[in-house]
């Protein structure tokens, strides 16, 4: 898994066009402040150690998001991080599963528009902790 991490004051999505037709039609936008936004690619060999990368995902969305000072989280599939591609379904349930346990911890948790490329708008501080990377 390949994880971005960008605290936002300020994030915004709009649905474009749709990518992948299993997934529901979708027309709402969304605007965030004050939020991490998880930029997440899933790769093939995470559908072996599903359980391992959720519980990694989750640790890793809760330490960025404390890191950050909020306690509101966005995931995002953004799968530009890796050649190495998880199928959608597995992504999409472990996005799923991730944003359950993060509402279990009392974190404000939510997904973008699972299959569509969006139009986006970030307006993220130049500090260091606003971007966290990692590969797991």
């Amino acid at each position: 898994m390949k994880l971005l991490m960008i605290y936002c004051e300020r994030f915004a999505f709009n649905p474009v066009s749709k990518t992948l037709e299993d997934f529901p039609e979708v027309n709402d936008s969304g605007v965030f402040e004050d939020t991490l936004v998880a930029f997440i690619q899933t790769e093939a060999e995470d559908e072996e150690n599903a359980k391992s990368v959720e519980t990694k995902l989750v640790k890793n969305l809760k330490w960025g998001a404390k890191k950050n000072n909020t306690r509101k989280v966005v995931l995002h599939s953004f799968a530009h991080l890796s050649a190495s591609k998880a199928d959608p379904h597995f992504t999409k349930d472990l996005f799923d599963k991730a944003e359950a346990r993060m509402h279990n911890a009392d974190y404000e948790c939510t997904q973008t528009p699972f299959g569509y490329f969006l139009d986006i708008d970030v307006k993220a501080p130049g500090v260091s902790q606003a971007r966290i990377f990692k590969s797991f």
